[in-house]
């Protein structure tokens, strides 16, 4: 990790879902849940570099990323994440900001790589400008901008080598927490320590699809939150995995009949003590014993899957 005052890389770490339950819609629109997410090491390179220029109008903002299909403006969250700490925390300031990002998460997977990207916008930003803002803070700007950001926020703040130091004292900082509200009221639990195989297929499942989707399913079971907490903070496995129930999969896994098949082939051929979709999906992620074992159910699953990765939860 490289960093000076005008030049810092995040790491951007994904998130899976240990259990995600959808309890109706809010009177803003959005659909109220209460589920625990957990970061997990896999993650993009974000590089933000800062030039001051007086001459300047205002923040200019260039991006560059290594996928040449994503957007490298306005409609990208990072960009739109320097352009809320631009207008929100640092007026007058003039210069030249550019984005690089170098993505390993799948895109639109429910493993929240958008929303990490633009987390680590708004760290990097907050020390490359001396803005001193708190986890707590930078939660705060992130949930304007996404439901996932928060989660991103206080993941990187606690595991990303370069900002733990400032950090380390911040209740907030964490690597697992109770979502509820909207996904933006955050509690932060004991995290799961676990390897695990990561697995997407090859499509694209759109959030608000899956929510709109799951409001005509019949849920048939429900994690039980609390006892899942419990369950990680006793680090009773048994606990733990009754509870690894995402609702979402209701529709998703129903929709997309390659999803159902991932998660059929991982079952089925991969050694996992338990698996699930993550978010709204399509990826399915499963539980392994130790590294050998995550790495041998990556090799089943790159057969069908492209997209497959064996890592482990940040702790």
């Amino acid at each position: 990790m490289e960093t000076d005052n005008q030049r810092i890389e995040i790491r951007a770490y994904a998130k899976i879902n240990l259990c995600l339950d959808v309890q109706g819609v809010l009177e803003n629109g959005y659909h109220q849940v209460a589920m625990v997410m957990q970061q997990i090491l896999l993650c993009d390179d974000v590089l933000l570099r800062w030039v001051p220029d007086e001459t300047a109008d205002g923040v200019v903002i260039s991006m560059g990323t290594n996928r040449p299909w994503l957007p490298t403006d306005r409609r990208n969250l990072a960009w739109q994440a320097a352009e809320l700490m631009a207008q929100t925390y640092a007026s007058g300031v003039c210069g030249i900001l550019r984005i690089d990002i170098k993505k390993r998460i799948p895109v639109a997977a429910g493993l929240a790589g958008g929303s990490s990207n633009c987390a680590a916008v708004i760290h990097g930003l907050n020390r490359i400008w001396d803005l001193g803002l708190s986890v707590k803070e930078l939660c705060e700007a992130g949930a304007r901008l996404g439901s996932d950001v928060p989660f991103c926020v206080m993941g990187q703040a606690a595991a990303d080598p370069v900002l733990n130091v400032a950090f380390v004292d911040d209740p907030l900082a964490c690597h697992c927490a109770v979502a509820t509200g909207r996904g933006t009221d955050l509690e932060p639990v004991p995290g799961l320590n676990s390897y695990l195989v990561l697995s997407k297929p090859p499509i694209s499942v759109s959030t608000a699809e899956a929510y709109r989707g799951v409001d005509e399913e019949e849920i048939a079971g429900r994690p039980d939150i609390p006892e899942m907490v419990r369950g990680l903070r006793k680090k009773d496995s048994t606990l733990i995995q009754k509870n690894m129930v995402n609702v979402l999969e209701n529709y998703t896994l129903k929709r997309y009949p390659v999803a159902m098949y991932t998660k059929n082939k991982m079952q089925k051929e991969c050694n996992c003590d338990a698996l699930l979709m993550s978010g709204s999906g399509p990826t399915v992620f499963g539980l392994c014993a130790d590294r050998e074992g995550a790495k041998a159910a990556c090799r089943v699953m790159k057969e069908i899957n492209r997209e497959s990765f064996w890592t482990r939860t940040t702790v």
